[in-house]
């Protein structure tokens, strides 16, 4: 490897800080990981719920227009 690290084992010992950095990373990648699964199952279910909701609504003015006849 040419730049700041002999080998890929070198790398990954981060010059004797692997403990602490690798921590940082994990500590930063897990919560945005649990972030965008949230947000992806979040904007599902306000998707289901709109969808719902215009279902509902579809059915109401049926009914009415059924009734008004």
């Amino acid at each position: 490897m040419n730049g700041a690290f002999a080998s890929w084992a070198d790398f990954f010992a981060m010059g004797g800080y692997a403990f602490f950095v690798w921590l940082a990373v994990a500590f930063t990648v897990i919560p945005l990981l649990a972030l965008l699964i949230h947000t992806r199952l979040h904007r599902r279910e306000i998707l289901n719920g709109v969808e719902r909701q215009q279902a509902r609504e579809q059915r109401i003015r049926a009914q009415k227009q059924t009734e008004g006849r």
